[in-house]
């Protein structure tokens, strides 16, 4: 099995930043690619920020900064991922332009480079099936913000060789992140069972089982959790959140993955969370207030 050296991220946006960030920091040579200049170019600038911010909090070194931002390379061409020993894809959730990428890359990687992919919500299987390579096709599965969050999914499917999975998953763990073993499911383990939780919400919202602010509030101080779920859904993005309930009730088929109307209205309409401005809460003031939905 060939040792992992460099590695290559497919998309430079919230996550693909992030993974390329924990890669370089972890000692591997990054290679970013991104479809214009620009995008590589705010996807690196972000990567520095956040490595700023690591530093100024005591978690990082300037050296090792420094260091890591001169692993990180950023390109338009899939040619420059050609001798990449793994490829994390972290493209938007869509399997069309998930499996072009992978094709294209089947044709230009070696036999021996392992394929990956960030989706949250799509099978593993149904990317592998379109390359050549079904047996050297991984799910790896991190959580926003990639270089805080400890937890990676390692997602292997029916045709997954043991040796690439384990490679996988020492891999992860080589990025300082807690790995565990998940099947080839639909939102796998974590978003399996979070994502009824956050409809649910909705549903209980609509059905005035309280607000907004006091299902929030119930379900941190009641819970333990570290935030509510309307906070959260905000947080993710409500129209991820939608797109990803729609994923998992077309593989289950199981009203729980089902959207809630209002969850559909807020997509309609723009409400996107807090990259929008205004998803459950309105963020345009000094301190988000839930918004009045009259329901």
């Amino acid at each position: 099995m060939v040792e992992i050296r460099k590695v290559a991220v497919l998309g430079c946006g919230l996550m693909g930043s992030g993974i390329a960030e924990v890669a370089a920091r972890a000692g591997y040579e990054t290679w970013v690619r991104e479809v214009t200049d620009e995008l590589a170019e705010k996807g690196k600038d972000s990567i520095a920020r956040s490595l700023g911010r690591a530093v100024e909090r005591g978690r990082l070194g300037a050296e090792e900064r420094d260091a890591a931002l001169a692993r990180i390379h950023t390109t338009t061409e899939l040619d420059a991922l050609s001798d990449a020993d793994i490829v994390i894809e972290a493209v938007t959730e869509d399997l069309a332009i998930k499996n072009e990428l992978f094709r294209a890359l089947d044709e230009l990687c070696p036999p021996e480079t392992i394929f990956a992919s960030n989706t949250s919500s799509l099978t593993i299987a149904d990317m592998a099936a379109a390359t050549r390579r079904p047996d050297r096709m991984v799910g790896l599965h991190f959580f926003n913000p990639v270089p805080v969050m400890k937890l990676v999914e390692v997602v292997r499917t029916i045709a997954t060789d043991e040796a690439v999975f384990r490679r996988a998953f020492d891999f992860a763990r080589s990025l300082g992140k807690e790995p565990i073993v998940a099947k080839d499911t639909s939102g796998f383990i974590v978003n399996r069972l979070l994502v009824p939780y956050m409809l649910d919400a909705i549903r209980a919202l609509e059905q005035g089982l309280g607000s907004i602010e006091d299902i929030d509030k119930g379900m941190v101080l009641g819970t333990g959790y570290p935030m509510g779920p309307f906070t959260l859904s905000d947080f993710v993005g409500v129209d991820t959140l939608y797109r990803i309930a729609e994923i998992m009730f077309d593989e289950y088929r199981e009203p729980r993955f089902a959207s809630p109307p209002l969850l559909r209205r807020m997509v309609s309409m723009g409400y996107y969370g807090r990259k929008s401005g205004r998803g459950f809460y309105d963020y345009s003031g000094e301190k988000p207030v839930p918004v009045d939905f009259g329901i």
